[in-house]
């Protein structure tokens, strides 16, 4: 068994944001640590045919309420939809991975800062400068965090990530991947818990 969690996120993904307040401390209590993958869903969309939730009829409606609930029954007060919804997340993504390539710790928590600004703060981190002023707020260089976002190399090292993502399974944010078995969304994280705390079943 290994002891990393892989977690797969959009920045643009309302149960993403909400799995990302949780997942460090699950893995914590079972001694695992998390391993952070930025991924597009809109690729990994184009792979499954699928389309984002809160534009499907009757279930975009649900899913805005739902978002809402979750973030309540999970204790998570600050969540808020954003005014503009969804983004395009590859700047944030893009400074996340170019982070992680050389501080690990540095990028998680730009990730998490990241995130806190979008969904709880309504800041478009779609922009590329608003984007480098958060990873700079969390402890990143503004300038190498700017930098990241139009750099040819961080660019293919994304299209990488998420072609790695889709080989993998991944088909969705949140997506858990722990000991080779896949756990897709904010609702599985009891199943994740369970598997965590006593293995298979």
């Amino acid at each position: 068994m290994t002891a990393v969690i892989d977690f797969y996120f959009d920045f643009s993904s309302p149960y993403g944001y909400l799995a990302a307040q949780r997942i460090e401390a699950l893995a914590s209590t079972h001694g695992r640590r998390v391993d952070w993958h930025p991924v597009l869903l809109g690729v990994i969309f184009k792979e499954t045919g699928a389309v984002p939730l809160t534009q499907v009829p009757i279930k975009g409606d649900y899913s805005r309420r739902d978002m809402v609930r979750s973030a309540r029954y999970h204790g998570i007060d600050d969540f808020r939809m954003p005014s503009r919804f969804p983004i395009p997340t590859q700047a944030a993504a893009r400074i996340v991975l170019a982070l992680k390539a050389e501080d690990v710790a540095l990028s998680t928590r730009v990730a998490k800062a990241l995130y806190r600004a979008y969904f709880a703060e309504d800041v478009d981190i779609s922009d590329a400068d608003a984007a480098a002023d958060i990873a700079s707020g969390a402890g990143a260089d503004r300038d190498r965090a700017r930098a990241a976002v139009d750099d040819p190399a961080v660019k293919d090292a994304l299209r990488d990530e998420v072609a790695r993502a889709v080989a993998r399974g991944v088909c969705g944010s949140p997506f858990f991947i722990v000991d080779g078995e896949p756990f897709w969304g904010l609702d599985r994280l009891p199943q994740l818990d369970r598997w965590l705390a006593s293995g298979p079943y």
